[in-house]
């Protein structure tokens, strides 16, 4: 498990700086993730309410008005380039 956002700040249409909790701090730019999806991320095309953006401490990722959040792995792999660690696999025995 990665670091959890701390901070966010946007700085212009939708590109987003994240600070996380071991100092890494990135700017992302989310237009692909936001434009053209369509659903729930429809509504944060609108860029005052893509500008928004809080941090939410209890589950330490950004979350926007209409209640769309992130995950905090993704985005600090993209902040880093550092993989998505695999998780294990469950097997039973008998």
């Amino acid at each position: 498990m990665f670091p959890r956002v701390i901070h966010v700040r946007h700085i212009k249409d939708y590109i987003l700086e994240l600070t996380f909790a071991d100092g890494v701090r990135a700017k992302l730019d989310f237009r692909k993730k936001i434009v053209g999806r369509g659903g729930v991320f429809a509504p944060l095309q609108d860029n005052s309410l893509f500008k928004q953006v809080r941090v939410d401490p209890e589950i330490g990722t950004i979350v926007f008005p209409n209640d769309v959040d992130l995950d905090p792995d993704v985005l600090y792999s993209e902040a880093t380039g550092k993989p998505i660690p695999e998780l294990g696999v469950l097997t039973t025995s008998s």
